[in-house]
């Protein structure tokens, strides 16, 4: 079991050219732009990073991260929870030209005076790796199954449509 935090800055280059990988926990409660998507999360991630180099030469970092998030249900909006689990491939670039270069196997990570924000990193990840819909199973959610259906399906059946060129149709008989 981790323990240890991850930095909140480190040398990527240098990490890279060792080979080295870092692991440790990022505290969900410090991730400011986490909280303002999904609202205010306890506990911690778990992250794994491995710093080094792809098969043509490129600086990249291999990650892997693992959380288990309380998201908030699209039907009654109660928190669900949700477990997260995101791997990624970065390279890295110190400008856009050369993130524009990279294989789209790749996604661009800019490294700006050789010093790399892991936190944000870690919060991008995330953000990115959220699932678009998240519901109970019905049997779990607070909001009933007579709230789900609106009931309109019964009423449209038995009364007859109103057509709604009907009104073209007075104007054609005027003229």
């Amino acid at each position: 079991m981790l323990t240890s935090r991850l930095p909140a800055r480190v040398e990527p280059y240098r990490l890279a050219a060792r080979g080295e990988c870092i692991e440790g926990l990022v505290a969900l409660a410090g991730l400011e732009r986490l909280t303002e998507e999904v609202g205010a999360q306890h506990g911690d991630a778990q992250v794994r990073l491995t710093f080094g180099y792809d098969t043509q030469g490129r600086r990249v970092i291999e990650g892997s991260l693992a959380v288990t998030l309380k998201l908030p249900c699209r039907r009654c909006l109660q928190p669900v929870e949700r477990s997260v689990n995101s791997e990624f491939l970065l390279g890295m670039v110190s400008s856009d030209s050369l993130a524009a270069e990279l294989p789209s196997t790749h996604e661009p990570v800019l490294v700006e005076d050789e010093q790399l924000n892991l936190l944000a990193l870690v919060e991008d990840e995330l953000i990115l790796s959220l699932p678009q819909v998240v519901y109970h199973a019905e049997a779990d959610c607070p909001v009933s199954h007579d709230q789900l259906s609106s009931g309109a399906d019964t009423d449209v059946a038995d009364s007859p449509r109103e057509n709604p060129f009907d009104v073209l149709r007075h104007f054609k008989e005027k003229s």
